[in-house]
């Protein structure tokens, strides 16, 4: 599945590198071990916590949330 995620530019030019050094083109395979990695760490009932969510929000709940989180991101700033 392809998904967008925000990298600061430090994590991608450090990703770059450790890419690089594998021999392997962009960093999907590194992304793919790290939430490996990480999932591999949660506690099983952190996991099923997080999975007993999906679902919960109404229709109209989920899009008044991502209008927020929308509006949100449209002031970060790149560090």
């Amino acid at each position: 599945m392809r998904t967008t995620v925000e990298i600061s530019d430090e994590q991608h030019q450090a990703l770059s590198a450790v890419a690089q050094r594998r021999g392997v083109r962009g960093f999907s395979i590194l992304v793919q071990e790290a939430l490996d990695a990480y999932l591999a760490n949660l506690e099983t009932d952190e996991v099923d916590a997080l999975l007993a969510l999906e679902g919960t929000l109404s229709d109209s709940e989920a899009d008044e949330m991502r209008s927020r989180i929308d509006d949100m991101r449209s002031t970060w700033r790149a560090s």
